[in-house]
């Protein structure tokens, strides 16, 4: 297959928006050699459109160039997940300040209905439920970005949405769910919010992902 049918730029949004996607959930996984070939069968598009897509996502981190040896998806470390968890906190508490600040009710109601998502999904990896893991992880990435959705600074949320998105990475491969620990902790985030008490929402922040951190590197996974 080839990307007939697409405009060069159609076709290079999508190849990298579907290879990313590949990487974030790792389909694709840290250390993989990204053959052009390959990708070209898989994704359907040309040499020249990959190429393009996955410059892009050098830039991003995601994928790495091996001099004359080609691409490979972007390796893992333990060392990055704490600068990328440091980075997300940073980030995100800041943000969260501005939103808890600036929320108004229709705000408060996104961050009820996200965590009410988000709970239903806990309930049933609680009861063994192995089939809700990918809508907790969707729903638990909502449910943040709900959070400090009303900080006003579309620039903010963009660097936080370029870190989180590299942190997921991490989470779907390392981190996992948590339990009841993760669950108190997104109640207390949600909490927090609607009573607007910032310092406590930070505080909680800072556990809920410095916790998670420490979850994955104790797996043995990084």
């Amino acid at each position: 297959m080839t990307d007939a049918g697409f405009s060069g730029e159609v076709a290079s949004e999508r190849a990298w928006r579907l290879i990313r996607a590949d990487i974030l959930r790792g389909a694709l996984t840290p250390g993989q050699k990204l053959r052009l070939e390959g990708l070209r069968e898989s994704y359907g598009v040309g040499v020249g459109t990959l190429r393009e897509s996955l410059s892009r996502l050098i830039t991003e981190r995601l994928v790495v160039a091996e001099g004359q040896r080609g691409f490979e998806v972007a390796p893992f470390s333990a060392k990055e997940l704490r600068e990328l968890a440091q980075l997300r906190l940073l980030l995100e508490g800041h943000a969260l300040e501005h939103a808890l600040r600036a929320g108004d009710v229709e705000w408060e109601a996104r961050v009820v209905a996200a965590h009410h998502k988000l709970s239903q999904m806990e309930d049933r990896l609680h009861a063994g439920d192995g089939k809700a893991l990918e809508p907790w992880r969707r729903f638990d990435s909502e449910f943040h970005r709900t959070l400090i959705s009303a900080c006003g600074s579309r620039a903010l949320m963009a660097a936080h949405g370029t870190v989180f998105d590299r942190y997921l990475r991490y989470q779907n491969l390392a981190l996992g769910f948590r339990g009841d620990i993760a669950v108190r902790e997104h109640r207390a985030l949600r909490d927090a919010a609607i009573r607007r008490d910032a310092a406590a929402a930070r505080e909680i922040l800072s556990a809920h992902i410095l916790g998670g951190v420490e979850h994955a590197l104790a797996g043995g996974t990084l």
